[in-house]
């Protein structure tokens, strides 16, 4: 059951559309109240996205620019060090690219999840070492920020380190060279940014200084005249990770959302092709629910190099056999999920006494490659804060994920002498603790959660924007709502109620009716309204029976007639 929670100032009465009203409602439900922050909102500028204006330490980025152009004069080895997921993958690509472009010495490099784990690592550095001696420059991506052993040993082995991140910082900064770091961009953003400096700023001084070799080479760096060829996987990176898309997340996603479908990298054009993507017009579900599993799939599983590859072939048969292999990797991907859902889920169900606060499953058959998939899920069954273990048997690997109001990083830090490692977000996390420990972080972190976590926490709520009937939704009203896309984390899709409604028809869609569809009629308006994930719902309705019910607005295309529809939230039966 979802606790209601109507915070719009205003009801739309019947036939009343007051479009300028419904906006500035809207906007103030985000907390965008100013002028200016209206201004910047409705219409934001990427050329306002800049190190600056996002929070990084210019002192810091200086040095990193230094510390490059040196790289690339003395043709030093650099190693661009990645993370395995959508965001780590795109902010490597983005980096790699830039970087060989502009003549340098670099390849790329992302850890593999079981053998190495997440981010630089001391396993990390040795094996890339192996493989590629005589490194001088490792430049992180989504990752480092937490990496303080790491630095020291590639420090003491003649290595510097750029640490280029996102995430949360500790008690104090790794001991690198130079650290590009902001909270409020993506590891890819970071990454994106970075490169953009690199092409203006070292670019810039190698035409001052007339580095004719440099200059006149076929990998000449792109000037801005030139396409953006990096905004797309930023965006990429952006939606994949769950940013929020307010601010400069908005203004990279909003403008990389139109060149995502023209994009010319044939490996992503064949990843399309695989998903049956037609579109001129991307939106955040795209890549959150199609393209991002796709790329994120051979990390969990295999190596992530695979996707790497895919994004940066220039080599069309290449691009359709690694787009096919991610293809069936990602279908394996969702049965090791199933698999370990149930299992997970299970376990949460067997428990003796009612559901704890914090759920803590832990099975040797788990995969450290779904883990994260499989805390997703628990609290979309359970709503409580769920961490999901892979046991190993010297470490074991978790991922957390938590519920609006509990910021589970912070929660985690209050036991870190358990920890080899933990690093995350307010809202998702990990970590990796010794096996033999397991028992006692169990009952230290439910007991801690049973303190810290209230019912109200606890509690599913359903925010709703406003009250308004059928008669108000127009295309223009639907119109004026899609100013504020794109919608995601942070910038959650308009949420509206109509009482009082009178179901016409019901009916079960999917091939396990998991779907609802009903057709619902307040006065002379009709809609037709989808619940995904609602079809149990039909056992508890019939034709005539009078709801209230909370839905968004979507546009349907279908055989070239388009018509608006809701999408169901919740129903509550009167």
């Amino acid at each position: 059951m979802k606790k209601w929670e109507t915070i719009g100032k205003f009801k739309i009465e019947k036939g009343e559309l007051r479009v300028e009203k419904l906006i500035d409602l809207l906007l103030e439900n985000r907390n965008i109240k100013t002028k200016k922050e209206r201004e910047e909102f409705l219409h934001p500028q990427l050329f306002d996205v800049t190190p600056k204006t996002v929070g990084i330490d210019l002192k810091q980025l200086k040095k990193a620019l230094v510390r490059i152009q040196k790289a690339i004069d003395d043709k030093e080895q650099i190693i661009v060090f990645g993370d395995y997921d959508v965001d780590g993958i795109t902010g490597s690509a983005i980096l790699w690219e830039t970087l060989h472009k502009m003549g340098a010495k670099v390849l790329p490099y992302i850890p593999h999840r079981v053998d190495e784990g997440y981010g630089l690592s001391k396993a990390g550095i040795t094996n890339v070492s192996e493989q590629t001696p005589d490194i001088k420059l490792i430049i992180t991506t989504d990752n480092g920020i937490m990496a303080h052993e790491a630095v020291v040993f590639a420090n003491e082995q003649n290595i510097d380190v750029i640490i280029t991140d996102h995430h949360t910082v500790g008690d104090k900064l790794p001991d690198a060279y130079a650290v590009v770091h902001t909270t409020k961009l993506c590891g890819a953003g970071v990454a994106y940014l970075l490169s953009k400096e690199i092409k203006t700023v070292i670019a810039s001084k190698a035409k001052q200084s007339q580095k004719e070799e440099i200059a006149a080479s076929p990998s000449a760096p792109r000037n801005d005249t030139e396409e953006d060829i990096h905004l797309e996987l930023a965006t990429l990176g952006t939606v994949a990770d769950l940013v929020p898309l307010t601010g400069a997340n908005r203004a990279i996603v909003k403008a990389g959302l139109k060149k995502l479908p023209k994009t010319k990298r044939l490996g992503l054009l064949e990843l399309y092709k695989n998903a049956g993507i037609e579109k001129d017009i991307f939106e955040p579900y795209e890549i959150g629910f199609v393209i991002g599993p796709r790329l994120n799939a051979s990390g969990r599983i295999e190596s992530a190099m695979d996707s790497l590859r895919l994004i940066c072939t220039t080599n069309r048969e290449r691009a359709a056999e690694l787009a096919a292999k991610l293809e069936l990797v990602n279908k394996e991907r969702q049965q090791l999920l199933k698999e370990a859902k149930e299992h997970a889920i299970a376990q949460v169900q067997s428990e003796k006494f009612k559901i704890k606060s914090l759920l803590f499953v832990a099975h040797e058959s788990y995969p450290q490659g779904v883990i994260g998939l499989v805390a997703g899920k628990l609290v979309e069954e359970f709503y409580r804060p769920a961490i999901v273990l892979s046991i190993g048997e010297v470490h074991s690997k978790a991922s957390a994920r938590s519920v609006s109001g509990f910021n589970i990083i912070e929660f985690l830090r209050l036991h870190e002498e358990f920890f080899v490692n933990a690093g995350g977000h307010p809202m998702a996390a990990g970590f990796t603790v010794e096996t033999i420990k397991l028992l006692d972080l169990q009952k230290a972190l439910e007991d801690k959660a049973d303190e810290i976590l209230t019912e109200d926490i606890l509690t599913r709520r359903l925010k709703i924007d406003c009250e308004l009937p059928f008669a108000a939704i127009t295309k223009k009203f639907y119109e004026a709502i899609s100013q504020l896309a794109p919608f995601g984390m942070g910038n959650s899709e308009p949420v509206f109620a109509t009482k009082r409604v009178f179901i016409d028809e019901i009916r079960i869609m999917g091939k396990d009716g998991s779907h609802l569809k009903l057709f619902l009629r307040q006065d002379k308006d009709i809609f037709e309204a989808i619940g995904f994930g609602l079809g149990a719902l039909a056992a508890e309705l019939k034709v005539g029976d009078t709801i209230d019910v909370a839905y968004t607005i979507d546009e349907n295309v279908w055989n070239g007639n388009t018509k608006l529809q809701l999408k169901i939230k919740d129903i509550k039966k009167i």
